[in-house]
């Protein structure tokens, strides 16, 4: 088996059981150190004793390159025999007619790799396109873009989208995109010229979550009016679990902030990061009654966190939610035309 392709698929398993990044990162960084030596250099470093001299590989990963010279390590067979079942039990069917993501992060700002080992994971997951969202200028600690660095980004994912559709099989369709701070004001975090840019709009609050619930619903309020937004994301903020700890809900007027996605053709983000399991089943009812679209998003900030969507898949479908109320099961197509309607 490829060595390389061994270590990445080993911190693919990793990432979807949540395994602390350090040890996710050795597998990557190991990738990266080997991924440009002769197969033959690396048979004898492995043979030599060199390849464990070297700096950033360890015994384990030592020990995968060389079982790989031979055929499957050990170590990614017993990951696969535990990754064989789905992450959830439910909402298999829903799972299977979702076409893409639409909401995913990569090293440009808090994601862990690059916008191409992000897309060649979509691709392995069967999916037909995916939705680069990276933060916006205002959230700093995530390393938010400002508006030279999206266009920047954008030229990198017209040539990622060129050679994936130079594929005979498995092409992702690569959607330029951006998750858009709402700020107090209600206005949201990037150029209005830019986001008219872009495929796809994510507008979330990430600040002052313990805000009032009026001061909450006038911000949330104002952004999903913004003409350029898209999909309303993971709009309470809370967090179950994990290395963040745990965070209350927002408060806002529910029944408010539904009824103006519906009437505006934004998207209440169905958000599949286990911790977060964001909106809560009581407003999921509530927006399903008020006549809302959904999107079922993985929120992944590294490749493995892409099959999330088990997760948010189940979800749903233990809500009732209809599955062609779900913009990701439409063809790309379609979504477009949805998505820039209003712009």
């Amino acid at each position: 088996m490829d060595a390389v392709d061994a270590l990445n698929e080993i911190a693919f398993w990793l990432e979807r059981e949540l395994a602390p990044t350090f040890k996710v990162q050795a597998f990557r960084k190991a990738a990266g150190l080997i991924g440009d030596l002769d197969p033959d250099d690396l048979a004898d470093r492995a043979s030599d004793g060199r390849l464990r001299a070297m700096k950033g590989i360890g015994n384990r990963t030592a020990e995968v390159i060389g079982q790989s010279l031979y055929g499957v390590p050990d170590y990614l067979d017993d990951l696969r025999q535990k990754g064989a079942d789905p992450l959830a039990t439910g909402g298999r069917d829903l799972l299977a007619a979702l076409r893409g993501d639409l909401h995913a992060h990569s090293d440009w700002s808090d994601g862990t790799t690059s916008i191409d080992l992000m897309v060649a994971t979509a691709g392995l997951l069967g999916r037909e396109y995916l939705a680069v969202t990276d933060h916006s200028p205002t959230l700093t600690v995530a390393h938010g873009l400002t508006a030279e660095r999206l266009e920047e980004q954008l030229a990198i994912v017209a040539a990622v989208n060129d050679a994936q559709q130079a594929r005979t099989d498995g092409a992702v369709r690569v959607l330029t995109g951006i998750e858009v701070d709402i700020l107090e004001s209600g206005e949201l975090d990037q150029k209005p010229e830019l986001l008219e840019r872009l495929d796809l709009v994510v507008a979330s609050v990430h600040s002052k979550l313990r805000a009032d619930s009026l001061s909450m619903t006038r911000r949330m309020l104002g952004g999903i009016r913004d003409p350029h937004s898209n999909v309303l994301g993971h709009c309470t903020g809370r967090l179950l679990s994990g290395s963040r700890g745990t965070r209350p809900p927002s408060t806002f007027d529910a029944k408010r902030v539904f009824a103006a996605c519906a009437e505006d053709g934004v998207a209440v983000e169905i958000n599949s990061r286990p911790e977060r399991q964001d909106p809560p089943d009581d407003l999921i009812k509530i927006a399903l009654d008020a006549g809302c679209l959904f999107s079922i998003d993985s929120d992944a900030h590294a490749p493995g966190q892409l099959d999330f969507l088990a997760y948010g898949a189940a979800r749903a479908s233990a809500n009732g939610v209809p599955p062609e109320r779900i913009v990701n099961t439409w063809p790309v197509e379609r979504l477009l035309e949805w998505s820039k309607s209003g712009r």
